[in-house]
């Protein structure tokens, strides 16, 4: 199942109450939006924090390591799991690493597989159109307009109270038992992310002093880190960039996201061909994700690889 093959939206008929395979169906309660205000503002001022703290204290290759380490764990979760996997079948994985991803990437606290899967799926259909979950051109192509468009982009269509509809852009998410029950458990998923550089920062040190700075490094200051890379996807990448290829919107690459965004920032070839296992496809372009993909082929680990070819390349080259 990929963006491109849900069917028509006219021709779906309404269904019975969909199965929850995420917090709060497809609307979003109050307490909910309160919750992720938390998760977002908390470690934004940490985030903040982090120059001075930097600049007072210092980073201990203990902080480091630990933050490196998660960063790169959840951030592939998203872009390899969420992202390539789930949303779009770049690739087939056997279950255990399906099972694996869909942990890593709920450890970036950017929610639910199964509603992270659906919000990307509808974006991918309407992208930079009506109906686009998070467009910067919403509100129009002025400059004021263009403000509030990336605002809405990047944070704001996050508190929407009305959620996409899972049934329909994410039906074969919800018919996997085993994804489903990784879904449900993202409270407890968000939980250990923050707790765990806690934990080794604190075992690795032996005092409250280690385990409390890799709190703040390895769970504050990465998670922050890791949800405004992403966003900025939604934002940035949609408003500038270069486009070598052919798409049906404004999605650009923007060279100096690649290394963070591990990739996902070569985005005019993503929505030039949704489906490859490879956004960054010419020459000096990094995209660890595609790597990882890569290696994992040759471990059998997954298979029927989407890498697009040199001709499909030339194909959809602007």
């Amino acid at each position: 199942m990929t963006a491109t093959s849900l069917p028509p939206e006219s021709t779906v008929t309404a269904a019975p109450a969909p199965v929850r395979g995420t917090l709060g169906g497809d609307s979003q309660s109050l307490r909910e939006r309160v919750a992720l205000g938390f998760f977002i503002g908390v470690p934004f001022i940490a985030l903040v924090a982090a120059v001075p703290v930097l600049w007072g204290w210092g980073l201990t290759w203990t902080d480091l390591i630990i933050a490196v380490v998660m960063y790169a764990i959840s951030g592939h979760g998203i872009t390899v799991g969420f992202h390539r996997l789930f949303t779009h079948s770049s690739f087939r994985a056997a279950k255990a690493l399906r099972v694996v991803l869909a942990i890593a990437g709920s450890l970036a606290v950017q929610g639910p597989v199964i509603r992270w899967v659906a919000d990307h799926r509808k974006h991918h259909r309407y992208s930079d159109r009506d109906g686009d979950p998070h467009s910067p051109w919403r509100y129009g192509e002025t400059i004021p307009a263009l403000v509030k468009g990336m605002w809405h982009a990047h944070i704001g269509w996050l508190f929407n109270v009305e959620q996409t509809n899972q049934q329909q852009y994410a039906p074969d998410l919800l018919k996997d038992r085993a994804i489903v029950r990784v879904s449900r458990a993202f409270p407890w998923l968000v939980l250990a992310s923050l707790l765990l550089p806690a934990a080794v920062g604190g075992l690795v040190t032996w005092s409250w002093q280690g385990a409390l700075t890799a709190f703040f490094w390895g769970s504050l200051v990465r998670v922050a880190l890791l949800h405004h890379t992403t966003w900025s996807i939604n934002s940035i990448c949609h408003a500038v960039g270069s486009r070598p290829f052919r798409s049906r919107d404004r999605s650009g690459n923007v060279w100096w996201l690649a290394v963070l965004s591990m990739g996902e920032s070569w985005h005019n070839l993503h929505h030039s061909d949704p489906t490859a296992a490879r956004h960054g496809v010419l020459r000096g372009q990094i995209d660890s994700s595609a790597r990882i993909i890569w290696v994992f082929e040759k471990l059998g680990w997954v298979r029927d690889v989407r890498w697009p070819s040199p001709e499909r390349i030339a194909m959809k080259s602007a």
